[in-house]
């Protein structure tokens, strides 16, 4: 097995990049997901209500992370020093307001007022303490710092599908080939380069992944969700992919090998 490609996802719900590598730092992948956006009542907002977000690139220029909205153009996201309390699930946490001109754009854009927030160093965001009983961190990611999924699990759904999709509506951060088709279910640490991660939970799917992520707008004629709700609902949810943690800083490339060092036996 080896790392097929890997993903980061500078602003959460945007369209993500790929890429040959990628750094990680207590985070995570070192810049995914430390900006997001909320609405007026703070709230956090994706592609689940306004799949839009899938048209608006964004891309790391240095340190910098930039997004480029359609008919708006690119703009550099920078925080403020304002402060302010958003929510991402039922984790209220402190975060550094973006800089108006991008956030105006944006509000233009989607026709709601927004804003970009940036989550700073000195937040802290606990990975849920009954997946991981150390006192871990994340960004703005729904749950877990990485999401690692299966190419081969995405190639035998997509041959139950009249429309198949790719692996970019699951929004992954890493993918594994040469496995078999869903074995990942009952990994629990992989060895990866030169890393350890420890796959914690299941990730359940939601109606993000019938947005096409080109076209932002919710595809009727592809049904990677109904089908997968087929002959994929655990008492977890409807699965695709599990969420993981790492035990150390470094670095993953494409092409790195993938071992299974540790499994659950069902």
């Amino acid at each position: 097995m080896r790392i097929h490609s890997l993903y980061l996802y500078p602003v959460k719900s945007l369209a993500g990049i790929q890429v040959d590598s990628f750094a990680m730092d207590e985070f995570g992948p070192a810049g995914d997901r430390r900006w997001m956006i909320v609405d007026d009542e703070r709230r956090f907002v994706t592609q689940r209500n306004y799949p839009q977000l899938a048209r608006i690139n964004a891309f790391f220029s240095g340190a910098r992370v930039e997004v480029d909205i359609p008919g708006e153009g690119a703009f550099s996201l920078q925080p403020t020093g304002e402060t302010l309390p958003v929510l991402v699930w039922r984790d209220w946490v402190k975060a550094r307001v973006g800089n108006s001109e991008a956030s105006e754009a944006l509000s233009r854009f989607c026709g709601q007022r927004f804003r970009f927030v940036y989550m700073p160093e000195e937040t802290f965001r606990r990975i849920d303490a009954d997946r991981v009983g150390e006192y871990r961190r994340v960004g703005f990611a729904d749950g877990f710092p990485f999401l690692i999924t299966n190419l081969a699990s995405l190639d035998e759904l997509n041959g139950r599908l009249e429309k198949p999709v790719e692996m970019r509506r699951f929004r992954p951060n890493i993918v594994v080939e040469g496995a078999e088709p869903w074995v990942e279910d009952d990994w629990r640490e992989l060895q990866i380069g030169a890393r350890q991660f420890r796959l914690v939970k299941p990730c359940s799917r939601c109606i993000m992944t019938t947005v096409d992520p080109d076209r932002g707008v919710k595809d009727p004629a592809a049904q990677p969700l109904r089908t997968l709700t087929g002959y994929r609902r655990t008492d977890e949810g409807v699965i695709f992919g599990m969420n993981a943690v790492h035990d150390q800083p470094g670095k993953i490339r494409v092409g790195d090998p993938v071992s299974i060092v540790k499994t659950e036996i069902t």
